[in-house]
């Protein structure tokens, strides 16, 4: 449903967008992952026609978009940063303006305002000026906008931002029953949001895609894929140490307090290896009661950093 092809943005020196290619299918979430300055946004308004690409190609639904901007900006909901608004106008009249911009009439626009008003939860405040809301409901009457035609392609710039967590509970509700039928870019900072509603994720850092896979096939690529954290008592947290230096599996342990005269000992797998089928009988044998023990996915903050923490005076996309 969004196909782009080598990508370009450049403001005068600076290259924003260097090279990016992707596509997304429908039935897909897929989190845009990167630090500040990486490009995402960049990105995100070049595919709603809101900026001009230096070079590269994106189609919509096979539309060239842009050589046919107004028709393929028909089939977009966007949410961008900050979810602008016209802060005298109330949620009402903003949504209402926004049918109106985007052709809907009589009947069918009033169905759609009813429709999003209820799906964002803003019939508390829906003729209080925008510029009075919380940051949390600016954003629901940002993403109330971006649906209202009901697009089959949603492009979101940071939608849970401002959100309290029953908040971001109800939007990451809201967008896994609209992706079904919808190809959807998330973009975000919250990395449990990427496990919580996406399918794919990509990673872009300094203009430029550094990583895209399922979360589960980028959390693989984490030193704590199929590691195992034990959570042992003080006493006998030498008799653990001796039992996981033995470990031929194991890269090596990791030690934190747990609290309440505990250790917890986090013990990583060689790549491809396993060792929780080793290492629990190995404990028992010697003695040692594991207290709690848990076998990790692994971490994706760790393989963002990773991919994204350059040495400092390494320069990065604006």
């Amino acid at each position: 449903m969004i196909e782009i092809k080598n990508l370009v943005k450049r403001f005068g020196t600076i290259t924003a967008v260097d090279g990016v290619s992707f596509s997304v299918g429908k039935g897909e979430v897929l989190g845009f992952l990167g630090p500040n300055g990486a490009g995402k946004s960049t990105t995100m308004k070049m595919v709603t026609g809101c900026l001009t690409p230096t070079s590269g190609s994106i189609r919509v639904m096979e539309k060239d978009a842009l050589a046919e901007t107004i028709e393929a900006q028909k089939l977009i909901g966007y949410l961008p940063e900050g979810a602008p608004a016209y802060g005298d106008m109330t949620p009402h009249q903003f949504l209402d303006f926004i049918a109106d911009a985007r052709g809907l009439e009589d009947k069918k626009r009033a169905e759609a305002i009813e429709r999003v008003v209820e799906l964002a939860e803003l019939k508390s405040v829906i003729e209080q000026p925008i510029e009075t809301l919380s940051k949390g409901f600016k954003r629901r009457v940002g993403l109330a906008q971006a649906i209202i035609h009901d697009p089959p392609i949603l492009i979101m710039d940071e939608p849970t931002d401002g959100l309290d967590p029953n908040q971001k509970h109800h939007v990451r509700s809201l967008i896994e029953a609209m992706a079904k039928d919808k190809a959807i870019i998330i973009s975000t900072h919250i990395l449990e949001e990427v496990d919580a509603v996406c399918t794919r994720a990509l990673i872009i850092d300094r203009g430029r895609i550094v990583a895209d896979g399922t979360p589960a096939e980028l959390m693989a690529r984490s030193r704590y894929h199929k590691a195992v954290t034990v959570i042992i008592a003080e006493p006998q947290a030498e008799l653990a140490r001796q039992v996981m230096r033995l470990q031929t599996n194991a890269l090596g342990h990791e030690e934190r307090s747990a609290g309440n005269g505990r250790i917890a000992f986090t013990l990583l797998a060689r790549p491809g290896r396993t060792i929780i089928e080793s290492l629990m009988p190995a404990l028992r044998e010697r003695g040692v009661d594991a207290l709690e023990y848990t076998v990790e996915a692994g971490r994706l903050d760790e393989v963002f950093h990773t991919l994204t923490s350059h040495a400092p005076g390494e320069g990065k996309a604006a």
